[in-house]
């Protein structure tokens, strides 16, 4: 058989060049300092408000089903990288340290322009 072809005789075409909007984004990393936005272009031009720091949540209690803006102190534990904790990386599941206790971040911060976070009601019975 000619070189570049298939047994049954048909041609191998070369893989194709990623398109544009094939592309990764850039890669985002919310850190823990003060709150800094960018409002960056979405495809067919809608603009959306990202976030690259944040120092607050919307925390929500799900006893009192009551939401409260409080302030970041620190970022306790992320299941996904050990190491984004220790850089204070805000990302989705993370474990956060608020004025109201513990909380686990619920939304992509890197992708929205908030931190929501749920309130975690630990037993302290125990």
């Amino acid at each position: 058989m000619a070189y570049g072809r298939k047994i049954s005789g048909g041609k191998y075409h070369k893989q194709k060049k990623k398109k544009k909007h094939a592309l990764p984004g850039i890669e985002r990393k919310v850190k823990l300092r003060e709150t800094k936005q960018k409002v960056v272009r979405d495809r067919s031009g809608t603009k959306r408000a990202v976030l690259l720091s944040s120092d607050y949540a919307n925390v929500i209690d799900l006893k009192t089903k009551k939401s409260t803006k409080t302030k970041i102190k620190n970022v306790l534990e992320t299941p996904s990288n050990r190491f984004f904790a220790r850089q204070n990386i805000l990302l989705k599941s993370a474990i956060i340290e608020t004025e109201l206790g513990k909380a686990k971040i619920t939304n992509r911060p890197s992708q929205e322009g908030s931190v929501q976070a749920v309130l975690l009601n630990i037993d302290k019975s125990k």
